[in-house]
């Protein structure tokens, strides 16, 4: 058996420096892989969510918005991984009612078990036109679908999280956001975020 180190009878302060740099070498390839597989999909890619409609950080149109037609934004993704079996997202305001005080945060869109399947969803998405076994929570008027952004003072910012879950969460009867969140504890495989922002008066 052929070995590829031989430790010395007596080991010189050499050889222990040596080991030691070669021990902590190791050691950080190891952390950097793990830090990695942490953020990345199994197919190497980030988890992202992207809207052709707004960048990342940008102003909502007014079209999605209460001064608008109050439709759902299109939103498209990619990156998720391997182990997904569902998509939940939420899409909250941590501003309400005014960012400079805020009191509460305010949601907006709730859908749960969108399929493993699915990379997008369409401008205006409705219960008809959500991927096949998509549920709808209640947002924070007690309705599902999407309720526009409608700040009553100063510029808010508006939460699209996508999370990726490793299961199928089933009906949940009239679910909300905190019904939702209990049931996919422990099931998140990956989050995606995108964030926009809005002020009335075309602002």
């Amino acid at each position: 058996m052929m070995h590829l180190f031989q430790w010395p009878a007596t080991p010189s302060p050499r050889h222990v420096r040596l080991v030691a740099v070669a021990l902590a070498v190791i050691a950080g390839a190891c952390t950097a892989s793990a830090d990695a597989g942490g953020r990345m999909s199994s197919q190497g890619a980030a988890f992202t969510l992207t809207s052709s409609a707004f960048q990342a950080g940008a102003s909502i149109p007014s079209r999605f918005t209460c001064e608008g037609a109050g439709t759902a934004p299109p939103l498209a993704w990619s990156g998720a991984p391997a182990a997904t079996k569902s998509f939940v997202l939420i899409t909250d305001d941590p501003d309400a009612p005014d960012p400079k005080t805020p009191k509460m945060t305010w949601v907006h869109w709730v859908l749960y078990d969108i399929p493993a399947s699915a990379h997008a969803l369409p401008e205006g998405a409705t219960a008809q036109s959500l991927p096949a076994g998509t549920r709808e929570g209640s947002n924070g008027w007690k309705k599902p679908g999407y309720g526009g952004p409608c700040p009553p003072i100063g510029r808010h910012r508006y939460f699209f999280k996508l999370y990726a879950l490793d299961t199928s969460l089933g009906d949940l009867g009239a679910a909300d956001k905190e019904k939702v969140e209990a049931a996919m504890k422990g099931h998140v495989v990956g989050h995606a975020e995108l964030i926009g922002t809005y002020e009335k008066g075309g602002k």
